[in-house]
């Protein structure tokens, strides 16, 4: 619940991860995309979506959107001996504390960030029939979903900075009005 604290302390360390999936019960995990604040990565199903382990090691700080829900628990399952042990920031209980629900989307567009026009109207399951068109072949979906998928993960950076700013006046307010000085 406290994790948002040590986002300046770990900025360095920290990367922000969103993933795509087949869309189906059993979702298997089509691309993987990682933000370090200054480089897209991205992992991509029967291309080098092998490497992702690895790379994550590199870092001890994770940002998602929802992830303890959806992106952590469909990683685990698809690189059961990888380790995840990093300290993990799940943006959407943050931004709710600060009256910020909804989708990633939604909230992006609450704050003022804006989509590309390629891919502004997408949704995960625009994700989904992307990555089946680009399996057939079609380069243009692969890169609208390689698109898509990057301005999820570079989206969060601004929003991890917009959560932090805003908790750690209310915390400093609420530090402050009880006499205490911070």
């Amino acid at each position: 619940r406290e994790a948002w604290r040590g986002f300046p302390e770990f900025r360095d360390k920290l990367i922000y991860l969103d993933i795509e999936t087949t869309g189906s019960r059993c979702a298997d995990v089509t691309v993987v995309g990682a933000w370090d604040g200054a480089r897209y990565h991205s992992f991509v199903k029967d291309y080098n979506l092998f490497e992702f382990p690895d790379f994550l090691n590199r870092y001890s700080v994770v940002v998602t959107f929802f992830g303890a829900g959806f992106d952590l628990p469909v990683l685990r399952k698809r690189f059961p001996t990888a380790v995840f042990d990093q300290i993990h920031i799940d943006l959407c209980p943050v931004l709710r504390r600060i009256g910020l629900r909804g989708g990633l989307k939604s909230i992006e567009r609450a704050i003022g960030i804006e989509r590309s026009e390629r891919t502004r109207g997408l949704t995960g399951y625009d994700a989904v029939r992307l990555w089946r068109a680009a399996s057939g072949g079609n380069s243009e979906a692969m890169d609208t979903l390689l698109e898509y998928n990057r301005e999820d993960v570079r989206n969060l950076e601004p929003l991890m900075e917009h959560a932090y700013a805003v908790l750690r006046r209310i915390s400093l307010d609420a530090v402050g009005s009880e006499g205490v000085s911070p």
